[in-house]
């Protein structure tokens, strides 16, 4: 009995229009992200220059200017939102991993899920509430604030499934040649899994990074250099919705730009993410 298939078998035929649908549905799915990607390239392309990275944005109806402050204020609150949920988010998930029940790790779990799902314009009200109208002024550490419960959950979420992806026999040999729990997790279990927690820490860095809502309620905006954590403090992502917003040209033009700059970051954060993953152990 012959186990060859013709092209007219059924099975074949069918077999053929899945891989078709799929890769229709594939290209599909890649067009909208083209689509923006050429449409941000189109319009913020005739801005990209040194001024742009050096100068401050210009008033309305005055040619030329930059976005230099919303760059060095992103960069300022994003890196503050990183020190705090990194060191927490990956104490958490090792605690998940390695050291909780299973009652009590599944309800952490679900906490977590929970709060990767809330919008992120509830967790800007929230930290408005608790530290804005507590201190009386918007600043770069309310906003970095906002930003860290942002990027908790994913870091969370990742390092966990990281740790549990690590073969159980690398911990029963470390303890089998004398180290303790905490040796074990902190000299083996976690070196191993590094890769993906950086994987993940990368994606957050990259949420955090376009999040608009959290920031108009904590850091606000300012057209200057800021001087302090604790005043306002100019992002990109807000830059882009006060300028988009106005009818003077010049700053719809700075917007454009704007969002071309700040979708470069997040495709690098990106790319860094998916190297990382590629030189995962396990």
């Amino acid at each position: 009995m012959s186990l060859t298939r013709t092209s007219n078998d059924p099975r074949t035929l069918l077999g053929n229009f899945f891989t078709v649908l799929a890769g229709a549905l594939v290209t599909i799915s890649i067009i909208p992200l083209l689509a923006v990607l050429s449409y941000v390239l189109i319009k913020g392309a005739s801005r990209l220059n040194l001024d742009l990275l050096t100068q401050l944005p210009p008033p309305p109806m005055v040619p030329g200017g930059g976005i230099a402050n919303a760059m060095v204020g992103t960069l300022v609150m994003v890196g503050l939102a990183t020190l705090i949920s990194v060191p927490i988010g990956i104490a958490a998930a090792v605690f998940l991993a390695e050291f909780s029940t299973p009652h009590t790790a599944s309800w952490i779990r679900f906490s977590t899920n929970v709060l990767n799902g809330v919008p992120s314009i509830i967790l800007g009200v929230f930290a408005y509430a608790a530290l804005v109208v507590t201190t009386k002024t918007f600043s770069a550490y309310a906003g970095a604030a906002a930003l860290s419960i942002l990027m908790l959950p994913i870091i969370i979420r990742t390092t966990d499934e990281a740790l549990q992806i690590v073969p159980q026999e690398i911990r029963w040999a470390s303890v089998g040649v004398g180290a303790s729990k905490y040796q074990t997790v902190l000299q083996v279990v976690l070196p191993a899994a590094l890769p993906t927690i950086l994987t993940g820490t990368t994606l957050a860095i990259a949420r955090a990074s376009g999040e608009t809502a959290p920031l108009i309620f904590t850091a606000l905006f300012t057209q200057f250099w800021p001087n302090s954590l604790s005043q306002p403090t100019p992002s990109l992502a807000v830059l882009v919705y006060n300028f988009a917003t106005v009818p003077f040209k010049n700053q719809q033009e700075l917007a454009w730009a704007a969002s071309l700059v700040l979708v470069f970051l997040v495709l690098t954060t990106s790319v860094v993410s998916r190297w990382f993953l590629r030189r995962k152990t396990f």
